[in-house]
């Protein structure tokens, strides 16, 4: 068991910041002293490297306590979102470490680009991953429609999602604006809204970006079709959508 003071050291999270989190149930510690004293097990522990994922996602503290209080929630696939995230990070401070050498040796009038500062990739990532976790109508939607199947059913649509994938293995030869690929990428979108929810352009663009930048999706879409089938299905989807 750790203090509030132990655990506010361990993790950097003020003593403040925990007292309010004890009091809207985000994260209650695994017993109260006599004295009043907070202590926190493992499990408490696990809880708030969770919560400091989302935060780093900008969700709001409602939001995170819904998601982990959620049955559905997904431990792996919140560590893999935070391990893509610190990847980004660091490619970004390489990138500064690269330019401030750069600039050390040759000085500043030689400088002619600015995007070692661009944080872009992580800024759409961040997007991407909290749209993953939000309480989007696309969310509601597919939460419904899986209520009503059973474990059979669902496997069924799984499976027919992969078949999917590893047709698009298939065309990885075609160029992107190939006809057969256009269909195929008609095909995906029609799926995922008989299946799943109401698949819009920017939904589909969006999933296309997360199947080949989330690790989980790409690793899952690749042993379907094949390596660099991820990527080639973001490439597709964005010849479709042009």
């Amino acid at each position: 068991m750790r203090t509030v003071k132990e655990v506010s050291k361990l993790t950097g999270v003020s003593i403040r910041a925990l007292h309010h989190y004890d009091a809207i149930g985000l994260l209650r510690p695994a017993q109260t002293t006599e004295s009043g004293y907070r202590l926190y097990d493992d499990k408490a522990i696990e809880r708030l490297q969770m919560i400091l994922l989302f935060r780093e996602l900008k969700f709001p503290l409602k939001e995170i306590k819904r998601i982990l209080d959620s049955p559905s929630f997904d431990r792996a696939k919140a560590l893999e979102q935070q391990l893509q995230l610190l990847i980004l990070q660091k490619e970004h401070i390489e990138n500064l470490i690269d330019l401030a050498r750069e600039l050390r040796e040759t000085g500043v009038k030689n400088m002619i680009s600015f995007d070692a500062f661009d944080t872009e990739k992580i800024e759409e990532y961040t997007r991407q991953a909290k749209e993953a976790w939000g309480d989007t109508a696309a969310y509601r939607e597919y939460e419904e429609k899986a209520k009503l199947r059973t474990p059979g059913e669902q496997k069924g649509i799984n499976d027919e999602m992969l078949e999917i994938f590893r047709e698009f293995g298939a065309m990885r030869t075609f160029q992107a604006q190939d006809e057969k690929v256009r269909t195929q990428v008609c095909r995906l979108q029609e799926f995922i809204t008989d299946h799943f929810y109401d698949c819009t352009d920017d939904i589909l663009k969006s999933l296309g970006e997360m199947y080949a930048a989330d690790g989980r999706f790409k690793e899952m879409i690749d042993r379907a079709g094949g390596e660099g089938t991820a990527e080639f299905v973001k490439k597709s989807i964005e010849a479709y959508l042009l």
